[in-house]
């Protein structure tokens, strides 16, 4: 065929145009493979066109032709030539969707442009602008395209950028369709790399429906699983799937297929993977989410999709209903996105609770790995109760299975229980032991046990479930656990009777031995076993709590507490026989100062370790003294 040329035109850009492309040309160099996706979006925009013309039968040019995306590199001439077999442009097409660039919106991408600083090159798209970001790359771009019509004219659009362009109009090679030869820059040359392209194709465009040929090899050879019906993907496929897009070896622990059609259409696959990159200490999780338009990927860590207690998630969401040129400037503010993010969430964490009651072992993995994460998600007002059901701690219960759900702990606390009691330590072995524990164990309360030092902001931070306030254990109203009756223990009738004016007039005289180191001191009635507790007083916060914020801040002091004492312990009995004797006996102040060194050390509360040994050695050395002249 003749390539001769029968008529050229010469225009001239708008003076904005050549700004913007000035711009493009000469400052705008990260990311320069972004034009690479916006011209295969143009070219599945363009096949998805002519797919249409066909689906409704209408007559078009070389039927015959597959529906493909062609990319030929020359490295020796410089060149990046892209060509589809869509529905082509007419010379009035041409001038209105290439000359002058979307119409209108430029000066407003200018303006972005300058307030976006360096992640400006994010914005290509959004105004329309997407084909001109070829100019980063390349100093000359000839454009040749041809209508879908059986007598449809070949149009030449020809531009360095530089302020002018022409359409020639006349014979060519082309059968239908739109190719664009890029004539790359000298410090654009890489993109005439086979390496180079298939990188990007796989970054932004792995998944388009058209095939991607590169110098006649395909490049996009994964299907996009996640717009398939359930039924026709194999487990298999779902595991291969998710390692490709996660990057890890192992099969996940749990997956969502989800489509909607109303009131908005799109397609999701979520993962969860066995693995916390974080608690094997790599930092923080990005966010995993890859969100696709039309099968584009817009963004490849979507930050908008899932909140961030979900982070840990892994894969992909794709949907029509939002604009291909969407940027991740507008993505918050679109409405769209927002009710399906709404949606998305929802469904999830029902997805999560229900592998929590059908699958507890999978769900206990789950747990191990991401529930410190999911923990904050305490704070999302609008799926408190939902991110609540998934919540899994240690138990007080002797014969509890594994890990307790809120749930699970309402179903079986006791009618006359006020609340959900839990209690915040190192450990088991500490919490069990902790001398708060005594009357929950006596009356065969349930208390979880928790020893991330988050959950005193998690459980204090839901304040209720399911109607159940959720308190401390350490700051309990034991008045109202009276109408619960203790459970019968061994020792019970062997306890001494107790003198309660001799008790009280103890506690009077160790409240002026300790001074201001105590709030108070007063009779017990939680306790049990031990001698004695340090208990906050009222409205305070918990003790973990207080230990935590005194990590944080070095300049909060703890607060003075209140030390309550057990009438009934052999211990306290002495000290009263002591001072009864003598009310200024010697031996009753080591004792007294001894006895609040150990339950400074239970309660975990020592501001000067130091100190307080020294306080204990002294005691000891005292004592030591004592009966060393009774011996004589």
């Amino acid at each position: 065929m003749s390539t001769e040329k029968t008529k050229k035109q010469s225009y001239k850009f708008k003076a904005e145009v050549s700004q913007l492309l000035n711009i493009l040309t000469h400052s705008l160099y990260s990311h320069r493979d972004v034009f690479i996706r916006e011209l295969i979006s143009n070219a599945v925009d363009a096949l998805d066109k002519i797919r249409f013309k066909e689906i409704k039968s209408e007559e078009i040019s070389h039927s015959d032709l597959d529906l493909e995306i062609n990319i030929t590199l020359d490295k020796d001439a410089r060149t990046f030539t892209i060509t589809d077999t869509g529905i082509g442009m007419s010379k009035e097409e041409l001038i209105e969707n290439i000359g002058t660039i979307a119409r209108s919106g430029t000066a407003d991408f200018l303006k972005a442009m300058v307030a976006g600083g360096e992640d400006s090159v994010n914005l290509i798209g959004r105004f329309g602008v997407g084909f001109y970001s070829v100019f980063m790359a390349a100093e000359k771009v000839e454009l040749t395209t041809r209508g879908s019509g059986v007598d449809a004219p070949v149009y030449t659009w020809i531009s360095d950028g530089e302020g002018r362009f022409t359409i020639n109009e006349g014979a060519d090679d082309n059968v239908r369709g739109t190719k664009i030869v890029a004539y790359l820059r000298e410090d654009a040359e890489d993109f005439a790399d086979e390496f180079r392209v298939k990188n990007a194709i796989k970054k932004y465009s792995n998944f388009v429906p058209f095939p991607i040929n590169v110098n006649n090899e395909r490049v996009n050879t994964i299907s996009a699983i996640w717009r398939e019906p359930k039924s026709s993907v194999t487990d298999e496929q779902y595991n291969e799937f998710f390692k490709f897009i996660a990057h890890l070896p192992d099969d996940p622990v749990a997956r969502l297929h989800f489509s909607a059609d109303v009131p908005l259409q799109f397609h999701s696959l979520l993962y969860v993977p066995k693995t916390n990159m974080e608690i094997m200490g790599f930092g923080r999780e990005d966010d995993g989410i890859q969100l696709f338009v039309r099968r584009v990927m817009i963004d490849s860590n979507s930050k908008d999709i899932l909140p961030q207690y979900l982070r840990f998630v892994r894969g992909v969401l794709e949907s029509d209903d939002l604009p291909l040129n969407i940027s991740r400037e507008t993505l918050q503010e679109n409405p769209h996105l927002m009710k399906i993010k709404n949606i998305i969430v929802s469904k999830l964490l029902s997805q999560l609770a229900e592998l929590a009651n059908t699958q507890p072992d999978a769900y206990k993995e789950l747990w191990q790995q991401h529930g410190r994460i999911i923990k904050e998600g305490y704070n999302d007002y609008a799926n408190k109760d939902k991110v609540a059901e998934l919540f899994r701690f240690d138990s007080s219960k002797p014969d509890a299975d594994g890990l307790v759900g809120l749930s699970e702990y309402v179903e079986r606390m006791h009618e006359k229980q006020e609340g959900i009691f839990f209690l915040s330590g190192a450990s088991r072995e500490a919490l069990i032991n902790h001398p708060t524990m005594e009357l929950f164990k006596s009356k065969g309360i349930e208390v979880l046990f928790c020893y991330d030092p988050i959950d005193e902001f998690v459980l204090p931070g839901l304040f209720e479930f399911k109607g159940k306030k959720i308190l401390s254990a350490d700051q309990a109203d034991i008045s109202k656990l009276d109408e619960i009756k203790s459970e019968k223990s061994e020792n019970d009738e062997n306890k001494p009777e107790i003198d309660k004016k001799a008790a009280s007039d103890l506690a009077h005289r160790m409240k002026n031995i300790l001074g201001d180191k105590v709030e108070d001191v007063k009779i017990s009635e939680r306790l049990v076993d031990s001698p004695a507790v340090l208990v906050s007083k009222d409205s305070a916060m918990s003790s973990q709590m207080e230990k935590i914020m005194h990590m944080v801040n070095k300049d909060t002091k703890i607060a003075s507490k209140v030390l309550e004492i057990n009438p009934a312990h052999t211990l306290i009995l002495d000290m009263e026989k002591l001072y009864q004797n003598d009310a200024v006996d010697p031996r009753l102040d080591i004792l007294v100062e001894s006895l609040y060194a150990s339950v400074m050390l239970l309660d975990g509360t020592i501001e000067d370790p130091h100190a307080m040994a020294a306080a204990i050695q002294s005691a000891l050395s005292q004592s030591a003294a004592m009966m060393s002249d009774k011996s004589e």
